[in-house]
Protein backbone atom coordinates (compact mmCIF):
# COMPACT_ATOMS: atom_id res chain seq x y z
CA UNK A 1 0.00 0.00 0.00
CA UNK A 2 1.21 3.51 -0.81
CA UNK A 3 1.35 5.29 2.53
CA UNK A 4 1.84 8.82 1.19
CA UNK A 5 0.10 9.78 -2.03
CA UNK A 6 0.80 12.99 -3.95
CA UNK A 7 -2.64 14.26 -2.92
CA UNK A 8 -1.92 13.59 0.76
CA UNK A 9 1.53 15.18 0.51
CA UNK A 10 -0.10 18.24 -1.05
CA UNK A 11 -2.59 18.41 1.83
CA UNK A 12 0.21 18.31 4.42
CA UNK A 13 1.87 21.20 2.55
CA UNK A 14 -1.40 23.19 2.55
CA UNK A 15 -1.86 22.79 6.29
CA UNK A 16 1.80 23.41 7.06
CA UNK A 17 3.43 23.55 10.47
CA UNK A 18 1.06 23.27 13.42
CA UNK A 19 3.45 23.61 16.37
CA UNK A 20 1.71 26.78 17.60
CA UNK A 21 -1.78 25.33 17.25
CA UNK A 22 -3.18 24.06 20.55
CA UNK A 23 -5.46 21.49 18.88
CA UNK A 24 -3.77 20.42 15.61
CA UNK A 25 -5.52 18.85 12.66
CA UNK A 26 -4.80 15.14 12.26
CA UNK A 27 -4.41 14.65 8.52
CA UNK A 28 -3.57 10.95 8.20
CA UNK A 29 -3.74 7.76 10.25
CA UNK A 30 -1.40 4.78 9.81
CA UNK A 31 -1.73 1.45 11.59
CA UNK A 32 -0.26 -2.01 11.92
CA UNK A 33 -3.03 -4.45 10.87
CA UNK A 34 -1.11 -7.41 12.30
CA UNK A 35 -0.08 -6.01 15.67
CA UNK A 36 0.38 -2.97 17.87
CA UNK A 37 0.88 0.51 16.53
CA UNK A 38 -1.18 3.46 15.32
CA UNK A 39 0.29 6.76 14.14
CA UNK A 40 -1.72 9.97 13.71
CA UNK A 41 0.12 12.46 11.51
CA UNK A 42 -0.36 16.21 11.86
CA UNK A 43 2.68 17.39 9.87
CA UNK A 44 5.02 16.07 7.19
CA UNK A 45 8.50 17.23 6.17
CA UNK A 46 9.14 16.05 2.58
CA UNK A 47 12.87 16.81 2.75
CA UNK A 48 13.49 14.49 5.70
CA UNK A 49 10.50 12.21 4.96
CA UNK A 50 9.42 12.56 8.58
CA UNK A 51 5.97 13.02 10.12
CA UNK A 52 5.08 14.72 13.36
CA UNK A 53 2.09 13.46 15.25
CA UNK A 54 0.81 11.13 17.92
CA UNK A 55 2.06 7.56 18.22
CA UNK A 56 0.19 4.88 20.14
CA UNK A 57 2.22 1.70 20.15
CA UNK A 58 0.95 -0.24 23.15
CA UNK A 59 -1.49 2.28 24.59
CA UNK A 60 -1.44 4.01 27.94
CA UNK A 61 1.83 5.43 29.21
CA UNK A 62 3.66 4.57 25.95
CA UNK A 63 1.61 6.98 23.84
CA UNK A 64 3.32 10.23 22.90
CA UNK A 65 3.67 13.16 20.53
CA UNK A 66 6.79 13.02 18.40
CA UNK A 67 8.42 12.33 15.06
CA UNK A 68 8.16 9.14 13.00
CA UNK A 69 9.75 8.26 9.70
CA UNK A 70 7.94 7.46 6.47
CA UNK A 71 10.88 5.23 5.52
CA UNK A 72 10.52 3.20 8.73
CA UNK A 73 6.77 2.83 8.26
CA UNK A 74 7.30 1.73 4.65
CA UNK A 75 10.05 -0.76 5.50
CA UNK A 76 8.25 -2.50 8.37
CA UNK A 77 7.38 -6.11 7.61
CA UNK A 78 5.27 -7.98 10.13
CA UNK A 79 3.94 -11.53 10.18
CA UNK A 80 3.27 -12.98 6.72
CA UNK A 81 4.90 -9.91 5.15
CA UNK A 82 2.10 -7.57 6.25
CA UNK A 83 3.22 -3.96 6.42
CA UNK A 84 1.92 -0.72 7.88
CA UNK A 85 -1.23 0.58 6.21
CA UNK A 86 -2.92 3.95 5.84
CA UNK A 87 -6.52 4.21 7.02
CA UNK A 88 -8.29 4.85 3.72
CA UNK A 89 -11.49 5.86 5.55
CA UNK A 90 -9.84 8.41 7.82
CA UNK A 91 -11.34 11.89 7.75
CA UNK A 92 -9.35 14.86 9.01
CA UNK A 93 -10.27 15.96 12.50
CA UNK A 94 -8.86 17.91 15.39
CA UNK A 95 -6.64 15.91 17.72
CA UNK A 96 -8.97 16.58 20.67
CA UNK A 97 -11.70 14.68 18.80
CA UNK A 98 -9.59 11.54 18.35
CA UNK A 99 -10.46 9.42 21.37
CA UNK A 100 -6.99 7.96 21.93
CA UNK A 101 -5.28 11.36 21.57
CA UNK A 102 -7.84 13.32 23.57
CA UNK A 103 -6.35 11.90 26.79
CA UNK A 104 -3.16 13.87 26.12
CA UNK A 105 -5.13 17.14 26.22
CA UNK A 106 -6.22 16.63 29.82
Amino acid sequence: MKLLTKQLEKRFAQVGRQEDIKDPLVIAKFFNPAGAGTWYATEYDPDDRVFFGYASIFGGHNDEWGYFSLDELESYEGPFGIGIERDLYWTEQRASHVEIIAKSFK
